[in-house]
């Protein structure tokens, strides 16, 4: 259930709850907020003789959201797919709602996703804001029902894998060592008295503050509204002003500020692991699914967070992080 809006949720996820876009961009936004590696246009790169390589088994587009870690998975795609024969090319869009449906034209072949975002976003697209939740902690239950989804919609869900990135809550090293702290059960038995830093919105989440408070029995005194993962929220933890924040399990930057995960060991967030999603009738062949079977098997949560610090703290191009953990991993032919 990352969240989505960066004024107060960091654009970095869309999953479901905080994540989920404000307001749906209308179709005609579409071309405006494409943009291609080079400047290309879909049409050019789906042509042949792109920007992939020899393309012996046709072109293939792979898109990407405008955070990190999409871009950074959009080159893993895309590298393991050229490997595997395909002309390759990727289209950033700044979205779900911009990139979602140019998957279902097959303008986007292939897209990484989250399993429980989805879910819940197609799930809201067909039965409205107000429909029950679909997403659940269980991984395969969350993924039989995007399936359910997505199938009507010409998309095909392909497995997913252990790499995970969803809400999660940390505290400091030294507010974790003073009171023995290691899951979020260790903090709701410790009977303490904190103050979340996140967005305004965990006041009424059902997996922020209210599910803290029902699933843990954290005794939580209120939010301080400096958004979700953000420098300021960590920072405010770091120095005491806040007991806990709100981020994502694969943060690269909690070790700057001191801080470390709490485990949510009763599963009060919905499983969102990463997943490849594409275009049924252009991307639908079993050979695509292979190619990106072995990475999605490979990737953890952790290399999701060495990945993302990579880019984000030693400012590596996300084709060179990428290309250097395949071939760390033996995913790329010699």
């Amino acid at each position: 259930m990352r969240h989505f809006p960066k004024k107060q949720f960091p654009t970095k996820h869309f999953p479901q709850g905080l994540r989920r876009a404000a307001a749906t961009v209308i179709a005609v936004g579409l071309a405006a907020g494409l943009t291609a590696c080079g400047g290309k246009s879909l049409e050019e790169g789906k042509g042949a003789g792109g920007e992939g390589g020899a393309g012996k088994k046709g072109s293939l587009v792979v898109g990407s959201a405008g955070f990190t870690e999409s871009k950074v998975l959009a080159e893993l795609y895309a590298q393991v797919l050229k490997d595997a024969g395909y002309n390759t090319s990727i289209k950033t869009v700044e979205n779900r709602e911009l990139y979602e449906p140019s998957l279902e034209k097959g303008d986007i072949d292939v897209v990484p996703e989250y399993a429980a975002t989805l879910a819940e976003f197609l799930n809201t697209e067909k039965n409205g804001p107000k429909a029950k939740p679909v997403a659940s902690s269980d991984v395969e239950d969350t993924v039989a029902a995007l399936e359910k989804l997505a199938e009507p919609r010409g998309l095909k869900v392909l497995p997913a894998g252990p790499a995970v990135d969803q809400n999660a809550f940390a505290v400091s090293e030294e507010y974790a060592q003073k009171n023995k702290l290691k899951s979020l059960s260790d903090l709701g038995r410790a009977k303490l008295k904190v103050k979340i830093a996140a967005g305004d919105e965990c006041e009424v989440r059902p997996f922020c503050a209210p599910g803290l408070k029902k699933t843990y029995g954290i005794d939580v005194t209120g939010v301080d509204p400096k958004g979700v993962g953000t420098p300021q929220a960590k920072q405010a933890v770091k120095d005491g002003e806040d007991q806990l924040v709100l981020t994502t399990t694969t943060d690269a930057t909690l070790e700057n500020f001191g801080l470390v995960l709490l485990k949510d060991d009763k599963k009060l967030q919905n499983a969102d692991n990463v997943l490849p999603v594409v275009n049924a009738d252009e991307a639908g062949d079993k050979a695509i699914a292979d190619a990106l079977a072995k990475l999605t098997e490979t990737l953890t949560t952790q290399d999701l967070v060495e990945l993302n610090r990579k880019v984000d703290a030693e400012r590596v191009k996300e084709a060179d992080a990428a290309k250097e953990y395949l071939e760390a991993k033996g995913l790329l032919k010699k």
